[in-house]
């Protein structure tokens, strides 16, 4: 055998080996395009950008901090600031514990009243007893999350009129960050049904599009999937 003949197998063989690594290529980069599908359904009838709706009465729970005052001035308790403690209570000094979680503001002033009544009573006031409960700082124990590829994750207090938008901007997209297949979960009690809303970020991002901008609610869970980190070259190149 001579060595054009050598030559002539050699040349074969390493084209062969190329077709087989681009054939290889290709495959994995079809591989990587496919995606899981999105999880979730778009439903028109939640509230969204837009069409936003106000929250319903807000609850106490820790560690609210509340602002109470009573009237008359007469009580000695012209203004006092608590903090609801992990087992639902507020100490009032010397007036006693009073437990409050679970309850309205407005509720929680007319139990204050009835806890409060009784020492009206033996200092003998002549006038009405009132009590004012206001939140401090806004709420401390109402938040929604967002979870996966993002700058910040974690918890975010929920003020009322946040969307899907909001949440996305405060908690940071990363260079890796799929906001295409994100989705936003509703929590629900044992045994019911789940709640999974589809969001189109390219429609909110691009379109101005509000369907899926959904108003985030107090224990939402905002997920956003991520990919692989991009290489030097992607991160130079914006791949």
């Amino acid at each position: 055998m001579n060595a054009r003949t050598l030559s002539a197998r050699t040349r074969r063989r390493t084209g062969a080996l190329a077709l087989i690594l681009v054939a290889s290529t290709m495959t994995g980069c079809g591989m990587m395009g496919k995606h899981k599908q999105q999880p979730g359904v778009v439903d028109p009838h939640q509230p969204r950008e837009l069409e936003m709706v106000s929250m319903p009465p807000y609850v106490i729970e820790p560690p609210d901090e509340l602002e109470i005052s009573v009237r008359p001035a007469s009580m000695e308790m012209p203004l006092s600031t608590v903090t609801v403690q992990a087992d639902g209570v507020i100490d009032l000094g010397f007036a006693g514990d009073v437990y409050l979680s679970g309850l309205t503001l407005a509720q929680a002033e007319l139990k204050l009243a009835e806890h409060l009544d009784p020492i009206a009573a033996r200092r003998k006031l002549r006038e009405p007893l009132e009590v004012s409960v206001r939140l401090v700082n806004g709420s401390q124990s109402k938040f929604y999350y967002v979870l996966g590829s993002v700058t910040t994750q974690g918890r975010f207090p929920v003020v009322g009129n946040e969307t899907v938008m909001d949440a996305l901007l405060a908690a940071g997209l990363r260079a890796n960050s799929n906001p295409q297949r994100a989705y936003l979960v509703r929590p629900h009690p044992p045994n019911g049904q789940d709640q999974v809303l589809k969001i189109d970020w390219d429609g909110i991002k691009d379109r101005g599009d509000t369907m899926t901008n959904y108003q985030i609610f107090p224990g939402d869970r905002l997920v956003v999937p991520g990919g692989r980190q991009p290489g030097l070259l992607g991160s130079l190149f914006g791949g």
